[in-house]
């Protein structure tokens, strides 16, 4: 499922929550997209953080 997709349905999820509530099988979902979310979001940090070269701080004059 694409972000923009995985976003939506938790939004609908979230707002189905707090008007009606969820069946099981919705709070299953729920906690199933939620931790999709979290993992993406790991993965892109973590990738973004291979990127970085620490070269150290110039502007220190010794």
């Amino acid at each position: 499922m694409d972000m923009k997709k995985l976003i939506e349905r938790i939004n609908a999820l979230y707002k189905k929550s707090k008007e009606e509530g969820l069946t099981e099988k919705e709070k299953l979902e729920q906690d199933k997209l939620r931790k999709e979310y979290i993992d993406i979001i790991k993965g892109n940090v973590k990738t973004q953080l291979k990127g970085v070269k620490y070269e150290g701080n110039k502007n220190i004059k010794h």
